[in-house]
């Protein structure tokens, strides 16, 4: 199994889950987040913000979907100007269930 981590825009948060449904993974988990990347923060007027809000989306995917999925986070999160986001890559050794198997 791989874990992949995707931190997108906030504004493309919908689009992206969206996307990655269509491909048949629906099991993830979402959370807020704050970052930057190179452009190392934006300048809005006098007021220079060194994080910028991002959504974090952690999916648990057999290999033979990273491809699939990696190729739909980056199409779905794109809007082609810095600070789009990454996409991370793992090895996930196991995943187990916290629900009593029956």
């Amino acid at each position: 199994m791989k874990m992949i981590v995707a931190i997108v825009r906030p504004e493309k948060e919908r689009d992206v889950i969206s996307e990655i449904e269509k491909t048949g993974v629906f099991s993830f988990t979402r959370y807020a987040t704050l970052g930057r990347g190179r452009q190392r923060g934006i300048q809005v007027g006098a007021v220079h913000y060194e994080e910028m809000p991002k959504i974090t989306l952690m999916i648990a995917v057999e290999e033979a979907e990273v491809e699939r999925v990696v190729d739909t986070l980056r199409i779905a999160a794109c809007t082609g100007n810095p600070g789009d986001g990454k996409i991370f890559v793992s090895n996930l050794k196991e995943a187990r269930s916290i629900r009593k198997e029956a």
